[in-house]
């Protein structure tokens, strides 16, 4: 049974209110101000929250911004309630993250509709799809359906990449975002004289390349593959209606984003002060934080010895030096291009 918190200071129409959900079979929790909606709201952890606009203590609008700073309730459905039917109060609410508005005096009918409507688009969000692209397209087969989004299309560009194959490069305007459905791959940037520095590492079941789309910019770097890989191109056309019209995938993609800088933050520092041999083990590190798979008791990778000389920044021979030294302390074995990591917890400790 769904919960729902009713947040209502007049008593006629808060005990009216519960009474037309209770007989819907919802179950209902009320509060009679602002205040105590949102002690109620961090307690309660209801599905949905219907709140009237105009009370004592806290408005309505004091509640969303409360509520939406809580990374445990910004995500529950939203919807206003209240007798004020101004243009910029229901403006007001909308551009502060609410997902409906009902004025009152309103029906049963048209209260029942919007609580089922924001609850069906609130259990697709929350659903655990396969990270493959048959799940990427049930998702959006269901936004399809829910929210009438006909510029959806079922059909993706797929492509096979060989390893070093580019992807998209530095310059150039997006056409879409990209979804690892088989292999790996790396972004990069190059300088003035050619030299590269990965960026950033990208496995099976991510995107990439949605950084550029957002802002609307050519790309600043570029990406190619690091073995043979499946890509999907996700037309931006799609994206966008993801984008825009659902705040919890919003949501995510400004976590990964964050995650993202945080990431080139703290690689940036990195390359600034630490030793190559601390460099070179972090890569290793790095590599096996991101390829190794759960059931593998050992991480191995076939990696040019160019392509780990670009993430560490520094020159392929030093790299090559570096690399046989590990292998003399047991730290990796090298066999051709594939290089094990024996000792990740030395790797790891490794001092500057």
């Amino acid at each position: 049974m769904k919960k729902i918190l009713l947040i209502e200071d007049n008593a006629d129409v808060r005990d009216n209110t519960a009474e037309i959900l209770r007989l819907a079979q919802y179950q209902v929790v009320t509060a009679v101000n602002g205040k105590e909606g949102v002690e109620m709201a961090q307690q309660e952890k209801p599905d949905i929250i219907i709140c009237d606009i105009m009370m004592p203590v806290l408005d309505g609008h004091g509640v969303l911004h409360m509520l939406s700073k809580n990374e445990e309730t910004s995500s529950i459905p939203f919807i206003f309630l209240t007798a004020k039917a101004e243009r910029s109060d229901f403006r007001k609410g909308m551009e502060m993250g609410a997902d409906d508005y009902l004025t009152k005096p309103f029906d049963d009918v048209e209260l029942l509709n919007a609580i089922e409507s924001r609850l069906k688009k609130n259990d697709i969000l929350k659903r655990e799809f396969t990270r493959n692209i048959n799940g990427l397209n049930e998702f959006m087969q269901e936004v399809k359906g829910i929210e009438s989004l006909k510029q959806l299309s079922d059909k993706h560009e797929k492509k096979v990449f060989k390893k070093k194959d580019e992807i998209y490069t530095e310059g150039h305007f997006p056409k879409g975002i990209y979804f690892i459905n088989k292999g790996k791959v790396k972004s990069y940037q190059t300088n003035e004289l050619g030299k590269e520095l990965i960026t950033e590492l990208y496995k099976e079941g991510e995107f990439f390349g949605y950084l550029a789309l957002l802002q609307n910019q050519q790309y600043t770097n570029s990406a190619a593959a690091l073995e043979d890989s499946e890509i999907y191109l996700i037309p931006k056309e799609d994206f966008y209606a993801l984008i825009y019209k659902n705040a919890e995938i919003s949501k995510k993609f400004i976590e990964m984003l964050s995650n993202d800088l945080r990431d080139n933050e703290k690689q940036l520092v990195k390359l600034a002060y630490n030793s190559v041999r601390k460099r070179v083990a972090e890569a290793l590190v790095r590599l096996s934080d991101k390829y190794k798979k759960e059931n593998d008791e050992k991480f191995s990778m076939n990696l040019s010895r160019e392509d780990l000389a670009n993430m560490v920044g520094t020159a392929t021979e030093t790299v090559i030096r570096t690399l046989s030294d590990f292998k003399e302390e047991k730290f990796i074995e090298v066999s051709g291009g594939t290089i094990t990591v024996l000792n990740y917890e030395r790797l790891a400790k490794m001092k500057n």
